[in-house]
């Protein structure tokens, strides 16, 4: 087994000071990452700032024998982004690998959620791994090499109660990360998405307390090591990690029903629904040029008339 390391590679981590982010900025520069640590250092909702947490970081990280700085900008916003890839620059010199991990939590159902709460929640998540990743995606162009690992969660996958705003953002960026693969394929820059589950501050009302001893940040790190690494050849895929069990999640289409002018009606809908939600034969698409290819009926698509 070869050992994966990251000696002269440079790792930027948004929300690297606590829980995740921190794991994995201990993970990567002890393989020999240079690691730019951003928090803002806020709480939980997003109030607040603080170079501390990231500060913190590095200083163990520096402790340890490791190269890392600290950088306290706001990634939600395109000049705070440019200013931390811009530090990246001027501290390393490149910028080989980008972890968008920042986020905050304003849970309430929509009907009681201010509108501020919601675009706020998506301005961090989704707007902030935007900004940051248009920062570096230029320098990783030039380079033709680069990783970049979006952070995705359970509940924009699946759903979750009291987390329209953070669901949204979060299924959000796995549509992000597929375009941005497109962009990135020929100049060897690789997008995928992790989707943590760990006990941390962010997941602290979500879980089960009871789970906090599995439920580990240091039991995620590793599959955002690896996507970061030179090992990693995949692009385009959404993995879920946590508890020591990593899988992959897939969007996927069922061969549907085919329907001639005079059969398109709502009732003959109603009639075949069960036709229409059966999964038999359901596959995934590389991109979507090949599934509107599919849907128009080319080889290797055969609806059910």
């Amino acid at each position: 087994m070869t050992a994966i390391r990251f000696d002269g590679r440079v790792v930027v981590i948004t929300g690297g000071g606590r829980g995740l982010g921190r794991q994995y900025a201990l993970d990567l520069a002890r393989r020999g990452a240079s690691v730019v640590v951003n928090d803002l250092g806020g709480s939980v909702s997003g109030d607040g700032a603080s170079q501390s947490a990231a500060a913190d970081v590095v200083e163990e990280i520096m402790a340890a024998g490791g190269a890392a700085v600290a950088n306290g900008d706001d990634v939600s916003s395109p000049d705070g982004a440019g200013r931390l890839i811009a530090q990246a620059m001027d501290s390393f010199g490149r910028v080989d690998a980008l972890i968008c991990n920042a986020g905050i939590l304003r849970d309430k159902t929509l009907a009681n959620m201010p509108a501020g709460d919601f675009e706020q929640v998506v301005r961090v998540h989704l707007l902030g791994t935007a900004y940051v990743t248009k920062a570096a995606f230029p320098i990783m162009r030039e380079q033709r090499y680069g990783r970049i690992v979006v952070t995705t969660s359970h509940s924009g996958l699946f759903g979750n109660f009291g987390q329209t705003n953070y669901a949204a953002a979060k299924l959000g960026l796995v549509g992000f990360m597929l375009a941005l693969k497109e962009e990135g394929l020929k100049y060897g820059v690789l997008a995928n998405a992790v989707a943590p589950l760990a006990i941390t501050r962010l997941g602290a009302g979500v879980f089960p307390d009871a789970l906090a001893a599995v439920m580990t940040p240091e039991r995620v790190a590793p599959i955002v090591t690896y996507l970061c690494s030179e090992s990693c050849v995949s692009t385009g895929q959404v993995v879920l990690a946590g508890a020591g069990r990593i899988a992959r999640v897939e969007m996927v289409q069922n061969m549907g029903i085919l329907l001639d002018d005079r059969a398109l009606t709502a009732e003959t809908i109603a009639d075949r629904w069960t036709e229409i939600m059966d999964m038999t034969g359901a596959r995934p698409f590389p991109n979507s040029r090949e599934a509107f290819t599919v849907w128009l009926g080319q080889p290797g698509f055969v609806p059910k008339g």
